[in-house]
Formats: C-alpha cells, sequence, structure tokens
C-alpha cells in the first residue's frame, strides 16, 4: 500500500463509493459533508479544509486501486497532528487495510515533524476503534453525547499515538 495526496476530479468516485450507507457516512463524517456525498459540494469543503492546514490523501493497494482515503492535519505548535475522516473501501474492511493506511498516515506525520497525532471516532464505531487501537493509538478520553444520528446518541472518543523516543 502507499498513500497519495487525493486528486481533484479524478478521485471522489471512489471515495464516494466508500459510502455504503447513511450511517456509515455518519459515522465518516459526522455531518460535515452531505449525504450523499456529492463531488462539488465535497471537493469545495476539501479545499475549505485545506486552507486550514489539512491535506487529503488516498491509500492505494498494490495493483494501484483506491483502498482508503483520509485527512492529515499539519503538527500544532505543539507537535499534534490529526488524522480526520479515516475510511475503508467496503471490499478492503476486516483485512487490515485500515490498520496498514492508519500506520501510514501517522508515518507520514511523524516524518513532518508532528510528535502525537490525535484522532477523534464515534464510541459506537467498534470496528474502527479496534482498528486504531491495534495500530498502537492509546484511547485519552470519552465524551459522552457527543453526536446524534437518526434517535441514537454517540460519545466522542479522543486517542493518540506518540513518536518513540
Amino acid at each position: 500500500m502507499t498513500i497519495r495526496p487525493y486528486k481533484y476530479g479524478e478521485d471522489f468516485e471512489a471515495v464516494k463509493g466508500f459510502m455504503t450507507d447513511e450511517r456509515t457516512h455518519a459515522l465518516w463524517s459526522a455531518g460535515i459533508f452531505g449525504y450523499p456525498l456529492m463531488r462539488e459540494s465535497f471537493e469545495n469543503k476539501l479545499r475549505e479544509l485545506e486552507a486550514g492546514g489539512d491535506r487529503p490523501y488516498i491509500a492505494l493497494g498494490d495493483e494501484g486501486e483506491a483502498e482508503g482515503f483520509f485527512l492529515l492535519s499539519n503538527a500544532d505548535g505543539e507537535g499534534r497532528a490529526m488524522l480526520k475522516f479515516v475510511i475503508v473501501a467496503p471490499s478492503q474492511r476486516g483485512r487490515g487495510t485500515g490498520r496498514q493506511m492508519v500506520s501510514l498516515a501517522v508515518e507520514q506525520a511523524f516524518g513532518e515533524g508532528a510528535d502525537v497525532v490525535a484522532l477523534c471516532v464515534f464510541s459506537v464505531n467498534d470496528k474502527a476503534r479496534r482498528c486504531y487501537l491495534s495500530a498502537g493509538f492509546e484511547e485519552k478520553s470519552v465524551t459522552p453525547g457527543a453526536f446524534s444520528y437518526n434517535g441514537e446518541i454517540w460519545g466522542r472518543c479522543a486517542l493518540e499515538i506518540r513518536r518513540e523516543g
């Protein structure tokens, strides 16, 4: 697997295909991106996020197919970067692809000077939480009732991984 910057006008269909249903979309975007995902509004929001220091990436499998997507923020003045909007292609879920992609994202952040990479995940998203923990993240806090979706109330878990040494 490799990661590369998101290509506007080329990668949208792959990312859109990662959304299997509205709940998956809500778990991924927390309402930041509209549902269903539309190219113009999605890419406009990505550009807005990039202006604030986030960078979108695509993870490519060995055959060059898109297997995942995430945003990585620049490290702040305290050496903390954020990993955001992590999602894996449905065909790759449960196969270690997410862990591999997250590990590459962390390597990228550390290579750019971050000492800590943080992320948030909803407490009901057990598979994602297990993925992040298996990639070396540690849970730091849980905020109950942080988000509501279709009558469900979700907590938000804050996780982080620190550079060794």
